[in-house]
């Protein structure tokens, strides 16, 4: 059997044979390679300029470690090692800042169009790629040679929590998944120590030169087992959990939820909002492609393309930081979450300050984080305790305190073209009825 190993920064070597070879090979996998992995966040930290296919090697190799240091099967290991390498296959161009764009266009987001095109359903590549990829069997059956099951493999892609009843079933084959209740899996994938989370934080950490992302990855793996169908930790992982945990909360407030960060993605989604493009095929598609895509489209659309392409960026009019705001002001703004909402509010901000609506830009987080509202997800770690499983939170003062941190510090920033600034500025104080307390 063919085996390769590729030399990874963050790794080290990664060994790849047989069917993990062929599909790393597959066109569908290296349009990976033009995807960034932070998107525009390469604006504000420059050498963020890593890839998607980086990223699906790096967690296909833990996902392996992991699997070995739970002792499972080969056929249980294949299975999550083949989820892990196909589990961002259909992400857009410039990632997670155009996932809500995909979805609206094709009604899936990208881990249920990963299934989509694993099996065969959407088509693998653009009508221009026809003369090289016409004829190609879907990655399925690539799987389904190999003694993988495509479905099993789909089932922990698509699955993005844990401990869910429906997990067990598939409610399109109304039969049990190949796992069963066996959670452990879907926790490699979509858990709280899972291979994922470990390799992002610890490549965007290393690429945008941001130390806060330091990971005990091998620590971790270690004291790793399974326990009742679940994946669990021994207290001797307590404190590398810990540092899980507080990685991930200060790599999102310092580099995922950066306030420039968010304003240049924001320009990138107005872009395509003022533009005719046709976005059913945006899982196809490179950074690349659509850069290319919007400059060809002209007006508005291209010359906002052309500003994020040379930092020409729009500068924050209006911040209301979460610590100023009361509970009533905060309750006010969640009328605002919804997208169609928030278009109506930068309308009404852009008449006032005599602006096309594509110069406003109103950027709110979600309900959850406006209202404060403790988030368990990835802080919810089972620490195995003789023979009992407990929460992380119940060891860890730190842990519980990090469900109630949220890493946006804002609950509204307002951003316009830097000629506005002020104008928007006063615009927002009076649509939004703001009293002395929150003007500048």
């Amino acid at each position: 059997m063919t085996r390769k190993v590729v030399h990874d920064p963050i790794h080290g070597s990664i060994s790849l044979e047989g069917v993990f070879l062929d599909l790393i090979d597959r066109h569908e996998l290296q349009r990976l390679r033009s995807i960034r992995q932070l998107g525009l966040s390469n604006v504000v930290f420059p050498g963020a300029n890593h890839t998607r296919f980086e990223h699906s090697l790096g967690v296909y190799h833990l996902a392996g470690r992991m699997a070995e240091s739970m002792c499972l099967g080969r056929e249980e290991s294949d299975i999550i090692r083949a989820a892990a390498m196909l589990h961002d296959v259909c992400h857009p161009p410039f990632s997670h800042t155009l996932e809500r764009m995909m979805e609206s266009a094709s009604g899936l987001d990208h881990m249920e169009m990963s299934r989509a095109l694993i099996t065969g359903r959407v088509p693998s590549f653009m009508e221009r790629d026809r003369p090289f990829f016409d004829g190609m069997e879907p990655m399925g059956v690539l799987l389904e040679s190999a003694g993988i099951s495509p479905d099993a493999v789909c089932d922990l892609i698509i699955n993005p929590a844990s401990d869910l009843g429906g997990l067990d079933i598939n409610p399109e084959r109304g039969a049990q998944s190949f796992f069963g209740s066996r959670d452990y899996a879907h926790q490699v994938i979509h858990g709280p120590v899972d291979a994922d989370q470990i390799d992002y934080l610890m490549r965007d950490a290393h690429y945008t030169g941001v130390i806060h992302g330091a990971v005990d990855k091998d620590r971790l793996l270690s004291q790793m087992t399974v326990h009742n169908g679940k994946m669990v930790l021994h207290k001797g992982a307590i404190t590398s959990a810990e540092g899980l945990m507080v990685a991930r909360t200060l790599m999102y407030s310092t580099v995922y939820y950066h306030k420039t960060v968010k304003i240049v993605e924001a320009m990138l989604r107005r872009a395509i909002e003022v533009s005719d493009l046709d976005l059913s095929e945006l899982y196809l598609m490179t950074d690349a492609d659509l850069t290319s895509a919007l400059l060809s489209e002209g007006g508005r659309s291209g010359d906002l393309m052309r500003s994020v392409l040379n930092r020409r960026l729009y500068k924050k009019a209006k911040v209301i930081y979460s610590i100023d705001a009361d509970d009533s002001f905060k309750s006010f703004l969640v009328k605002y979450v919804p997208a169609s909402k928030r278009k109506e509010l930068e309308c009404d901000i852009a008449t006032h300050a005599g602006l096309d609506p594509s110069e406003v830009i109103v950027d709110i987080p979600s309900e959850s984080s406006l209202l404060s509202k403790v988030r368990v997800g990835k802080t919810d770690v089972s620490i195995l305790d003789g023979d009992k499983v407990k929460s992380l939170t119940r060891y860890s003062s730190v842990a519980k305190a990090l469900q109630s941190r949220d890493p946006i510090d804002w609950c509204v920033m307002v951003s316009a073209p830097g000629y506005a600034r002020d104008a928007v500025r006063v615009a927002t104080e009076r649509v939004l009825s703001l009293d002395d307390t929150y003007r500048s």
